[in-house]
């Protein structure tokens, strides 16, 4: 059977086989059998054909809405840990180690850095100095989703406290070029540690400290995937931040 719609939304925008080819960059008897047959193009051509149209992608081809068949591992996926207890601190020191472009932090305090690697804060100075950009932003600790978190992990005013801790560490970094040290507001669902293309989540589960849930090592192997996802969140959560003042 035709595709109707699809037949019907070209009309009025007055394209043809060739120039809707020429514009998603395939066959004109590629475009004719979308038509004439009803053939669905892969996912990224018909979504590329969609937006040329201006016309959603699921009313021209409804068959695309089925879901995809889940892959058993993704390729970004490095390593999981059960739970962050099992890594060492090392881990996390080498990942920051290595970063030669940005290192990122999203967390509500993760104070364990600064106990476990008193230099930290000269390893971030370092990186610094070589050009690599560093983003650190850290709980509120007057945010009532932190303390809403100290509540049902039981830690009562524990994690505000740890909060102001990590900034007291963080803040000889202020002022620094290349570092920029930022408190947040936002219920965090995941502890991120990036730097450059690899990046250790911490999960955080209801009721359960950090150390106790687990983490997953990524390596960014490509555009749109989980990796950049965890980045977009990273940056959205950046955007509300505010800076942390010197004094």
């Amino acid at each position: 059977m035709p595709n109707e719609r699809l037949r019907s939304v070209m009309t009025a925008g007055g394209w043809t086989y060739a120039t809707l080819a020429e514009a998603t960059d395939v066959d004109p008897k590629s475009v004719e059998r979308w038509v004439n047959r009803d053939r669905t193009p892969h996912r990224t051509t018909a979504i590329r054909a969609a937006e040329t149209l201006g016309e959603d992608v699921f009313a021209l081809w409804p068959s695309l809405r089925q879901a995809r068949a889940a892959r058993a591992v993704s390729p970004e996926l490095v390593a999981l840990y059960e739970q962050r207890a099992d890594m060492p601190v090392s881990a996390f020191v080498d990942l920051l180690q290595q970063a030669q472009e940005r290192i990122d932090v999203l967390v509500y305090a993760a104070v364990f850095l600064h106990e476990a690697h008193p230099r930290l804060n000269a390893l971030l100075s370092e990186r610094a100095s070589d050009g690599c950009q560093v983003r650190i932003a850290v709980g509120n600790a007057d945010s009532t989703n932190v303390q809403q978190r100290g509540r049902e992990e039981r830690f009562g005013h524990g994690i505000e406290s740890r909060c102001r801790l990590a900034v007291m560490h963080y803040r000889p970094l202020v002022g620094t070029p290349g570092i920029d040290i930022r408190t947040h507001d936002t219920t965090l669902y995941n502890s991120l540690y990036r730097a450059d293309g690899q990046m250790f989540v911490n999960a955080h589960l209801w009721g359960v400290n950090a150390y106790a849930a687990p983490v997953w090592h990524l390596r960014r192997s490509g555009d749109g995937g989980i990796f950049d996802r965890y980045t977009a969140s990273f940056d959205a959560v950046w955007a509300t931040a505010q800076p942390v003042r010197r004094d």
